[in-house]
Parts: structure tokens; C-alpha cells; sequence
């Protein structure tokens, strides 16, 4: 690991002509849009901000989007914990340069772990993709974990987005286009009860991601649940993964994390990581 950390930019270049030959699904955190001023909550605590600047929270819910929202749903409803979230991400976020040049790609699988919809708009000039979203099972009287959408934003099934080219995964949900979020301590407590035998996440990713590696960009790791997810969607890929993070201000908990799971940190502010990526050249 330490002769690869040496040479960051000569890896990254490798991921780069690998993303390019769609051997490598990338998985988008929210930090990609942070690198821009925003509006939007763009880390689960500035969501716990937001939700803190809407309504008083208890002490164990400040600090914590899914323990705030979980406190929301029980004293205010569902109906406002959804209100809330589209009023938190309202204003839409563009697509950044590396989205775009993403969405150009063939890649079978992206995984865009955050609630802006950021990728879905840097494909939104194709026709051959379709999207699948993790949604909440509270109050829809429905048994399924998620939704399909093409690439019109149209409700599509399974055999639809099995025939896409590229599939666009959004783990916890979205805004666009019908606002299904996972966001509250009882959502997670329902799909992380049967994600070790993989039911909540679609087929078609199990497909896709098998025997691949992923990169993993913009997340951090910090958090029990986001550590789960990510676990649990790597399943049966690569045994090597790679994360563009910043080693000195991981916890160590993040630490441990990549370490247990085969991921290694390329140790580069993420700014400069994606620059490198997009190096003129090399699509």
C-alpha cells in the first residue's frame, strides 16, 4: 500500500483508463458538489443542521440527519420529514465537470450515494440509461425496497433498466424525480435487518458490480450506517477497491474500515484526485 501512495497520480491514472473501459463503478459522495458553494446540505450533519433550524431536537438527535428525521417522523409525520427533505434540496445542484465527463463513459454501474441527483442530471442527454432508487417502506402498503425510474424520469421496472446501458443507483434515494428518500432511523432499521442477504439492493446492481472494483470519491466513512452501506453494496466484487481521501483526517474508524474492506486511500485533496481523472486526453 505505501509504494501506491507514492504515486497517486500514476494510479489514478490507471482508474482513469479503467472507468473509461467500464471495469471500475464509482461511487459519488455528496464531497464532489461540496467543492462548490451550495446551498443544499451537502454532509449528514449539515442535514442535521437543517433539520435543527426547522425544530427544536433532543439532545441525541442534534448532530445526527437520521436520529433528527427519525424524531421528526415520530412528533411531526412522515409527510413532514418529506417536506422537509424537499425543502432542503429544492434548489438544484448542476452536474460538476467530473459528473459530466462521467456521463460520458460507459460504465454499467454508478453509485451516487446522496440525495442531490447530480448524476442523473449529467445523464439526462442520453437515452440509454435508467435509474433505480432505495425509497422508504413507511406508509407506501407496498413490499419493495425500490423504485425504477428510465431515463426520462418515467416509472420503469426491472427488465427496463436491466436493458440500459448504464445503471444509476442512488442507495438512499433522491429529490428527483419523485423525492423517495431513506432518511430516518426507522428506514435504515428496516432495510439494514435484511441487507446481509442483499433483498434491498436491486438484482441488476448484484449484476453489475460482481467481480468489479470500485472507487469511491467524494464519501467519507465516518458514520456506522454509511460503512454498512457501502459494505454490503460491494458484496461479491473486486478484492481491491480504492477511496481518494485525505489520510490524515480519517477517523479511526475509517481507518479500520478501508483497511477490513480492501480500499486503498489515495491520499490526495479530492479536487486535485478529479482534475487528474479528467486529464484532457484521456477518454
Amino acid at each position: 500500500m505505501d509504494q501506491v501512495l507514492e504515486q497517486p497520480h500514476v494510479l489514478l491514472a490507471g482508474l482513469a483508463e479503467a472507468l473509461s473501459a467500464g471495469e471500475v463503478v464509482p461511487y459519488l459522495g455528496p464531497g464532489i458538489s461540496a467543492l462548490a458553494e451550495l446551498r443544499a446540505p451537502m454532509t449528514p450533519e449539515a442535514l442535521a443542521d437543517f433539520f435543527a433550524g426547522k425544530t427544536a431536537l433532543p439532545r441525541r438527535a442534534r448532530g445526527n440527519c437520521w436520529a433528527a428525521a427519525q424524531y421528526i417522523e415520530n412528533y411531526r409525520f412522515r409527510d413532514t420529514v418529506t417536506l422537509w427533505m424537499k425543502e432542503a434540496y429544492a434548489a438544484p445542484v448542476a452536474p460538476s465537470a467530473f459528473h459530466r465527463w462521467l456521463a460520458g463513459l460507459p460504465l454499467p454501474l454508478v453509485v451516487d450515494a446522496w440525495y442531490t441527483g447530480e448524476m442523473r442530471r449529467a445523464l439526462a442527454g442520453r437515452g440509454d440509461w435508467a435509474e433505480v432508487q432505495g425509497i422508504t417502506r413507511a406508509g407506501i402498503g407496498e413490499d419493495r425496497w425500490f423504485r425504477f425510474y428510465d431515463a426520462q424520469g418515467r416509472p420503469a421496472d426491472a427488465a427496463t433498466a436491466a436493458k440500459a446501458a448504464t445503471l444509476l443507483y442512488s442507495p438512499h434515494g433522491s429529490v428527483d424525480p419523485d423525492a423517495n428518500f431513506l432518511i430516518s432511523d426507522a428506514d435504515y432499521v428496516e432495510v439494514l435487518t435484511e441487507i446481509d442477504i442483499q433483498t434491498p439492493i436491486p438484482e441488476d446492481v448484484r449484476n453489475r458490480r460482481t467481480g468489479k472494483t470500485f472507487l469511491f470519491l467524494g464519501c467519507r466513512f465516518h458514520d456506522q450506517l454509511l460503512r454498512t452501506y457501502a459494505r454490503q453494496v460491494m458484496k461479491r466484487s473486486a478484492a481491491r477497491h480504492y477511496a481518494v481521501v485525505e489520510f490524515a483526517k480519517l477517523t479511526r474508524n475509517e481507518r479500520r474500515f478501508l483497511d477490513e474492506q480492501g480500499i486503498v486511500p489515495i491520499d490526495l485533496p479530492l479536487a486535485e484526485a478529479l482534475a487528474t481523472l479528467i486529464a484532457p486526453g484521456r477518454d
